[in-house]
């Protein structure tokens, strides 16, 4: 099949015709889908999708915990010809208005629980909201709609980041990237028919969705679960038999700080990382614990789905690098003047190719700030996004992350890079999770504050770590405060909560 034939079967269609009939596909709570009941279940929810909005390109939004309706919905509405917004389950009716409205949504399907929460004026007027029991109750006697013919370019879903600077944004992402991404993932990870993923992510991340997609693509099983403590995350992997396992910087450190029977650790083949990178100290802990698996550092962001991945067979070697562009993406470094960096020279990173997303859905202004031409030396040219990161390469081609340049602390006509003072945090052995934060200084501009979670088998005290941050750091690195905490915050994408802290510091400092 070609992605440019408009007449073609859509190719999210196909996702569902990889597996084997009788092979099965979703393990959820209470049944097993086979890939034939995979087949029926999309082509009958999208049957009754078309029903109750018949308007192509109409936006369904979904709100509620990973199960078969949020699992299904990604290939169901598309084959509708529909658009797809999930929302993130932990969000609560503020954030949930906003997205609906912004969205302009037509169906919203949800837990019953959560769909009472809302209160009059959050839902657009021409906005069904539907519990997801009785859509379950329903669809499941809708007649089969047959493959959809979208073309590679149609709007297929709509994803809202987590909203970390200003209101949240709806990265708009088509037929083809979807595809192609979960084909890209599939293929750079070596997934297989026989390999189970446990599917703790949300399915409103790009990254989480991916989970669904990619394993499917391969003709495997995905095992949804929303965990409540990482202990279930364990149960689940001895109980599915897990091959494979995506988590983010923050659950990963914790699962770490668990025993693991060797036989549990052992059935996973690969980990996945994305969302942060990975310590010096954490990729040794995983290596340790799971040393049958192969570890995939990854580097993304919504506007472009993934970019990088760091070979497995590289990892111990180079644990600190983004490694190289993932299948069907172009990855470029541009300096100031707009050239290709040297190897070594800190640049701007550039997403070239067909995974690049089409924009922020109904916003052109903020869409043209990161959604530009390609550079010159791009062989696919047309929009690429600038991701603001700064990165550098080195001889062997591989890439290291910088820091953000909206992020970076500006002290006293220093311009310093968070992570590189977390990770000298983390390096001590005293933390086992470090944010570095630039709050506003009248003397320094901004000054540095460390905001650390003490790591649970340190026998070390408070006043160790500004100590060895002495030894290891340059004075304008130094911390002006650091400050304890039990806990760390976590915002619904399952990362550390920077915002949060941030606000939280600069109010405690103003009041």
């Amino acid at each position: 099949m070609s992605l440019s034939d408009p007449v073609a079967i859509s190719p999210l269609d196909h996702l569902a015709l990889r597996g084997e009939d009788n092979a099965p596909a979703l393990v959820l709570r209470e049944r097993i889908l086979s890939y034939k009941d995979l087949r029926e279940s999309v082509a009958r929810l999208a049957g009754w999708l078309q029903g109750q909005v018949a308007e192509p390109g109409a936006r369904v939004a979904s709100w509620a915990a990973k199960g078969e309706m949020t699992c299904l919905l990604p290939l169901a509405a598309a084959r509708a010809g529909l658009v797809h917004v999930p929302v993130n389950p932990l969000l609560k009716r503020a954030q949930v208005a906003h997205i609906l409205a912004d969205s302009g949504a037509r169906l919203l399907i949800g837990t019953e629980a959560r769909l009472a929460t809302l209160e009059p004026g959050d839902a657009p007027a021409n906005c069904a909201a539907l519990g997801e029991k009785a859509v379950l109750a329903e669809y499941h006697v809708a007649a089969q709609l047959a493959p959809s013919t979208a073309t590679p370019d149609d709007l297929v879903a709509i994803l809202y980041t987590s909203g970390s600077t200003g209101r949240p944004k709806g990265v708009m992402l088509s037929h083809a990237n979807l595809w192609l991404g979960a084909e890209s993932v599939a293929s750079y990870l070596g997934l297989a028919a026989d390999d189970v993923t446990l599917a703790v992510l949300p399915l409103s991340f790009d990254y989480g969705q991916n989970q669904l997609l990619s394993t499917w693509y391969a003709g495997g099983s995905v095992a949804p679960l929303d965990y409540l403590t990482p202990r279930d995350v364990v149960k689940a992997v001895e109980r599915h038999g897990v091959t494979t396992l995506a988590a983010v910087p923050p659950l990963w450190v914790q699962l770490t700080e668990l025993d693991w029977p060797v036989e549990t650790a052992g059935k996973l083949r690969r980990l996945t990382n994305s969302g942060g990178a990975l310590t010096v100290d954490l990729v040794a802990r995983l290596r340790a614990l799971f040393p049958a698996a192969r570890l995939f550092p990854m580097y993304g962001l919504t506007e472009a789905f993934r970019s990088t991945y760091l070979d497995p067979a590289l990892v111990d070697t180079h644990p600190t690098s983004m490694g190289q562009a993932i299948p069907h993406a172009e990855i470029l470094v541009i300096g100031d003047d707009g050239a290709v960096t040297a190897d070594g020279e800190e640049g701007e990173l550039v997403h070239c190719g067909p995974l690049v997303a089409q924009g922020y859905w109904q916003d052109p202004e903020r869409t043209a700030e990161r959604f530009k031409p390609a550079p010159a030396a791009s062989r696919y040219g047309g929009m690429a996004v600038w991701s603001g990161d700064r990165v550098r390469r080195d001889g062997d081609g591989l890439l290291y992350f910088v820091g953000r340049r909206d992020a970076m602390i500006k002290s006293a006509g220093n311009r310093i890079s968070p992570q590189e003072i977390e990770e000298a945090a983390l390096a001590t052995g005293l933390v086992a999770e470090a944010v570095a934060l630039g709050i506003p200084d009248e003397r320094l501009g901004q000054a540095v504050h460390l905001v650390v979670r003490a790591a649970p088998e340190s026998s070390g005290t408070m006043e160790e770590l500004p100590r060895k941050l002495m030894q290891d750091l340059p004075n304008f690195m130094q911390p002006k405060v650091i400050h304890w905490r039990d806990v760390m915050p976590i915002s619904p994408n399952g990362k550390l909560d920077r915002t949060g802290l941030y606000q939280e510091l600069t109010r405690e400092l103003t009041s």
